[in-house]
């Protein structure tokens, strides 16, 4: 069932089948991320946290470009240190909220998708590109270095891939976005909105409580030593093993037969 409204000139929101799809919806100015834009990105990942039947996020830009990052021309009309804190620190939030969500997000990148942009898609789960996208934190080219897209980038590609784009705002295409582990799959454009409903199909298809579980305990132990790594997972397993759906899961198996998961 689908129910789409579009709540402001800047973001169309569609929740279809437990899936939310957000999309920036400013292209003539490439999806900037403004300050209505940041705002209006975090009350959505907001409601999809409390919203229990929510199982995927997906992220997308309408236009030629998925998202060129902040709004220079805002910025530059807000010349103040304060305002430059606070307008990072919201933008921080956006990225740490779609980490942090219990349900992956998607980012579907049909173009460029530049600085704070690429920042977006770095902070994503799952990342699938039109073979057209093109990725830089390219701020150093007017004089701004991408110190906090460095952060999301930097723990998705290797440090000096990381600190070379960050250096020379040079922009790499889909395939080596894919190489590097940037994103996770690229396909041709025609091809993009079927790539996405197959990922989506496939999410869906297993059980919800499982991909909550997961997902909380990958990222959580990326940033532990190795023993309090193993320690947290063995405890979130077991926790997942006294889910009914699970031992439906697992009964299921050695029956040979599909699984019927409550959600």
């Amino acid at each position: 069932m689908s129910d789409k409204k579009v709540t402001s000139d800047n973001l169309i929101k569609e929740k279809r089948d437990g899936v939310v799809f957000l999309t920036m919806n400013n292209p003539s100015k490439f999806n900037l991320l403004s300050e209505a834009m940041l705002q209006e990105l975090q009350d959505e990942l907001d409601c999809a946290r409390e919203d229990a039947s929510v199982r995927c996020v997906v992220i997308a830009g309408a236009g030629k470009a998925f998202c060129a990052g902040h709004d220079l021309k805002e910025m530059r009309s807000n010349w103040d240190f304060n305002y430059y804190k606070g307008l990072f620190a919201t933008c921080s939030k956006v990225m740490q909220s779609i980490v942090s969500l219990p349900v992956p997000v998607i980012a579907k990148v049909q173009g460029i998708a530049a600085a704070a942009g690429c920042q977006l898609v770095a902070s994503c789960d799952l990342a699938i590109a039109s073979q057209a996208a093109k990725f830089g934190v390219s701020g150093i080219n007017v004089g701004l270095f991408c110190s906090t897209p460095a952060v999301a980038l930097s723990r998705n590609i290797s440090s000096k891939r990381a600190f070379d784009m960050l250096c020379t705002g040079s922009f790499i295409d889909a395939e080596t976005a894919l190489d590097w582990g940037l994103i996770s799959q690229v396909v041709a454009a025609d091809e993009l909105d079927h790539a996405v409903e197959e990922k989506l199909k496939q999410i869906l298809s297993k059980d919800a409580n499982a991909i909550r579980y997961g997902k909380s305990m990958f990222h959580a132990q990326r940033q532990m030593p190795l023993a309090d790594a193993y320690a947290m997972a063995g405890d979130v397993m077991a926790k997942n093993m006294m889910e009914l759906d699970t031992c439906e899961g697992i009964d299921a198996f050695l029956e040979k037969r599909t699984p019927v998961f409550s959600r």
